[in-house]
């Protein structure tokens, strides 16, 4: 990772109640490859990865979904995205920022041991996440 004093976007993610068919479609369309997903219950999450390794779209898995009307307003479209810092230290200093720039904190799950992730909302109300590795 490289260190800019910003959070680095990690990767675009899609939400979605039929994860594996989601990645799939993704995967094939976008030329990326996942590890095995395995048989039976619907996986939680499917990273999807360029031929170096580089995770470049991930699904996550949602309990329900109501599909988008855009371009009609009723439903707006879904997507989140993730940002990536170096340390728990600057994890904290850039949720301290957002906050300051308008967003609020809707989850703080700081800590976990492997991964510390906050997720927030933008003054407009979308959800991103701030996270950690370590």
């Amino acid at each position: 990772m490289t260190e800019t004093g910003f959070p680095q976007l990690l990767h675009p993610t899609v939400d979605a109640t039929n994860v594996r068919e989601v990645a799939n479609f993704y995967g094939d369309l976008l030329g990326l490859s996942h590890g095995a997903i395995p048989a039976g219950d619907e996986p939680q999450w499917v990273e999807l990865m360029d031929s170096l390794g580089v995770v470049r779209l991930a699904v996550q898995r949602v309990e329900s979904l109501t599909p988008t009307t855009w371009p009609a307003p009723d439903v707006p479209m879904q997507l989140h995205l993730e940002f990536i810092v170096s340390s728990r230290e600057e994890l904290l200093r850039h949720v301290e920022r957002a906050c300051a720039l308008g967003s609020t904190v809707l989850m703080d799950r700081f800590n976990e041991e492997s991964e510390q992730v906050f997720v927030l909302a933008d003054p407009a109300g979308h959800p991103f996440c701030l996270l950690s590795r370590g």
